[in-house]
């Protein structure tokens, strides 16, 4: 009796067990499809049965439901980023990057007919939404395939050592230029911020070990230029001071030896003035000075005329005995 009663209500419940399910089922669905919410570094355009129909910016957002409108979220205030010639595979403290070689991208003929391996990035931001949507299909391979060309444009028309040093930063600089300007051309929506090469090498194999001798032999060049500037740097300017200094001692010597002329001439006048006076006078005067000036540095020596008629007749001719030491220096001695 139980069971048939429960088999009873069971059966006619069960229509309105099916009809509420499906309205939960409508009713989640309805709630899930009816808001949307866009992150504060992305804009979203809402579109009303595939056709744009307003852009929204940051926050919860509310549209019509079960398809009717669809929102597709841009990352407009993120600075997005492509790799060429090679592939980060995680990044944060310790970067690490992708052992494939991407020969495809990175490899590049130079103006000088070297071939080169180049890889490099480039960042970029999206300005424009519904450009950013609807004017290009595929938006990655379009970006890669601008940076390539412009890049490979750019370093077909230098040398392989002014791609490597000074045209560097100018590669950089406008190769930024050039990928915008096609940017705006094909009407990306999308402007490039930054467009950096990040190593510069020849092709593994014998191309690089051909390149690195040759680079070698550079930089053994320049080394002995530095060093022989060095030498010169060094030498040259004590030379130089050698010179100059032996013109000045030189120079000195020189204006020391006309001062001394001129100060013998004005002292000859004037005793030739004088002589002119008193001749007699100044001859004796000059001949006592002239064996004052010979016997000056003499010792024991008596000047006496031929007839003996200055010579003092008691003068003693022997030499004074020494003096006797004192006892205390003598007995100082013999000890």
């Amino acid at each position: 009796m139980n069971s048939l009663f429960w088999q009873r209500v069971f059966a006619k419940a069960k229509p309105l067990v099916i009809v509420l399910v499906i309205a939960g089922v409508l009713t989640l669905i309805l709630l899930f499809t009816s808001f949307f919410i866009v992150d504060p570094q992305e804009e979203a355009a809402v579109l009303f049965l595939g056709k744009l129909s307003r852009i929204e910016g940051p926050g919860i957002h509310f549209k019509l439901p079960f398809g009717i409108e669809r929102n597709f979220n841009v990352p407009t205030q993120r600075v997005l980023k492509e790799e060429f010639g090679f592939r980060t595979e995680q990044s944060g403290i310790v970067t690490r990057y992708s052992t494939r070689d991407y020969p495809d991208e990175s490899t590049m003929l130079t103006g000088d007919l070297n071939i080169i391996d180049v890889e490099w990035i480039i960042q970029y931001r999206i300005n424009d939404v519904k450009a950013w949507l609807f004017n290009v299909e595929d938006r990655h391979k379009t970006i890669r395939d601008i940076a390539v060309s412009i890049i490979n444009m750019l370093v077909g028309d230098r040398s392989i050592f002014d791609v490597i040093g000074s045209e560097r930063a100018n590669i950089e600089a406008k190769s930024q230029e050039l990928i915008n300007e096609l940017f705006r051309k094909y009407g990306l929506g999308a402007t490039v911020t930054t467009v950096k090469l990040q190593n510069i090498v020849p092709p593994k194999g014998a191309v690089q070990d051909a390149f690195e001798d040759v680079n070698k032999a550079i930089q053994d060049r320049s080394k002995l230029i530095n060093e022989g500037k060095e030498a010169y740097n060094k030498e040259i300017p004590r030379a130089r001071g050698e010179a100059e200094k032996t013109i000045q001692v030189a120079e000195g010597y020189a204006i020391e030896r006309v001062n001394n002329a001129r100060g013998d001439v004005a002292r000859f006048l004037a005793v030739l003035a004088e002589y002119r006076k008193a001749p007699e006078v100044v001859r004796t005067r000059l001949y006592y000075e002239m064996y004052n000036d010979v016997f000056a540095g003499a010792e024991d020596t008596d000047l006496i005329d031929k007839n003996l008629k200055n010579f003092i007749p008691l003068k003693n001719l022997e030499r004074p005995p020494r003096p006797a030491p004192a006892p205390g220096a003598a007995e100082g001695g013999d000890q």
